[in-house]
């Protein structure tokens, strides 16, 4: 019997233990106030569509598409830029573009608006790619979920003060706000870049443990010097390893990121539904409430999982969380979706922090920045996808219907998952237990008890 499982134990002693060693913590801080201009720019973009340029929330979707199809785009190239050629070179593109393109946007017509919030994503600070492949560095293998909890609740933070900022903003003057936006975004950008935490185990501000002591090595290995990096280099380079680029990804890595796929489904999902049943019910002005539940409890859930000795399989999470929206459809006022609205939100933030941390562990040092870019592309996609398909069944079925439906499809998805990875898992055993069994085992194995 593997004694190694017989207890999930929780350890709050983790955070302070991490929270202790300065580089991380101001990383931290520094992610969650990067996300707040793209937090806020959703809102303020729709806004300026539907306020300044006086069109419908039609033309407001696409622009929305046109962000997200860029951003999932984009976001696996930025990440291979920054394997290959270190963050501060890599960033230098998102810089000039998000203020160019948001301090230009506000003053194009609709078609030209569509093309620069495409580009506007492309070029996107991969503000989530860099933080979590620098957190994979800057602690042990062991503290990982620890870190990655701690910047999921930041996210958590910051998706609630993003969006009233945008409003804010475009209670004044969308165009200003945009404009603002943009410059805020490129500062978030730079402060980055002056921060450069490391993004490869030896570089300058990456840690070791040391008897289980978050410690700064005694010889940091100085960043390498990046290559060439004129336009037809660095074109030539792309072109000449793009059959190369996908050599990491196999069953296990392709199953974590149908997990965050299936989780931005949900989340999407259940915000639109929020929505729609408080409005079906008149009560609009107390989605408030349904919110505060939703993300206090997202946030408690992270802390506990963060504190956690061992992982949880995050297929595991996810079907248990779709599962447990599907009650939310069948509440009759804010009170009561908001009450149930706390077991699922208990596991949002333990899913996302749980499937970064496979990903980390799944793939190698100098491949991670494009995988945690991949990551970030399917969650992306997901929430691309969960919102339009949760407001069609709640516009032909009813407000029921954007958690029923949306949980029931995320719950199956899951549970193909798990089959899926339990076949390849005994067909493939003798190979995954020469590679990596341990993380490997995590991932594929029964859930850990709690």
């Amino acid at each position: 019997m593997d004694t190694k499982r017989e207890v999930n134990t929780v350890n709050f002693a983790a955070y302070r233990e991490i929270l202790a060693v300065g580089s991380v913590r101001r990383l931290l801080i520094v992610a969650m106030l990067a996300r707040i201009p793209h937090a806020a720019a959703g809102v303020l973009l729709t806004l300026h569509v539907v306020k300044s340029m006086e069109l419908d929330y039609a033309a407001a979707g696409l622009v929305a598409a046109a962000v997200t199809i860029g951003i999932a785009i984009g976001a696996p190239w930025r990440g291979r830029m920054v394997d290959r050629y270190g963050l501060r070179r890599a960033l230098i593109p998102s810089v000039i573009a998000e203020v160019t393109v948001w301090g230009t946007a506000p003053f194009l017509n609709f078609q030209l608006l569509l093309a620069a919030a495409f580009i506007g994503g492309l070029f996107a600070v991969p503000i989530f790619s860099v933080v979590r492949q620098a957190l994979g560095v800057m602690v042990p293998p062991e503290q990982r979920r620890t870190a990655y909890a701690l910047d999921s609740m930041g996210g958590e933070l910051t998706f609630m003060i993003g969006p009233a900022a945008g409003v804010m903003l475009a209670t004044n003057n969308t165009v200003l706000g945009l404009v603002v936006i943009g410059v805020s975004a490129s500062l978030a950008g730079i402060f980055l870049m002056w921060f450069n935490p490391p993004t490869r185990t030896g570089h300058k501000g990456s840690y070791v443990s040391v008897g289980g002591v978050l410690a700064e090595p005694s010889d940091p290995v100085e960043d390498q010097q990046a290559p060439d990096l004129t336009g037809k280099n660095i074109i030539a380079r792309w072109w000449g390893s793009t059959h190369h680029n996908l050599r990491w990804v196999n069953i296990a890595v392709l199953a974590i990121l149908a997990t965050s796929l299936g989780a931005g489904l949900v989340l999407t999902g259940v915000n639109v539904g929020m929505v729609a049943l408080m409005n079906f019910n008149d009560s609009t002005g107390d989605l408030g409430i349904v919110f505060l539940f939703w993300c206090g409890a997202s946030i408690v859930g992270g802390v506990v999982y963060g504190a956690l000795k061992r992982s949880v399989n995050p297929l595991w999470l996810l079907g248990a969380m779709a599962i447990l929206i599907i009650p939310m459809g069948f509440a009759t006022n804010a009170w009561t979706l908001g009450l149930l609205s706390i077991l699922p939100g208990l596991l949002c933030a333990p899913v996302l922090t749980s499937s970064a941390e496979h990903i980390a562990d799944l793939v190698s040092e100098k491949r991670r920045g494009e995988a945690m870019g991949w990551y970030g592309s399917s969650m992306t996609i997901g929430n691309a996808m969960g919102a339009p398909f949760a407001g069609v069944m709640i516009d032909r079925i009813g407000p029921w219907a954007g958690f029923v439906i949306v949980g029931a499809i995320c719950a199956v998805l899951a549970i193909l998952g798990l089959i899926v990875m339990a076949v390849w898992r005994r067909r493939n055993s003798t190979a995954v237990q020469s590679q990596q069994p341990d993380d490997l085992d995590d991932l594929l194995g029964e859930p850990d008890p709690v």
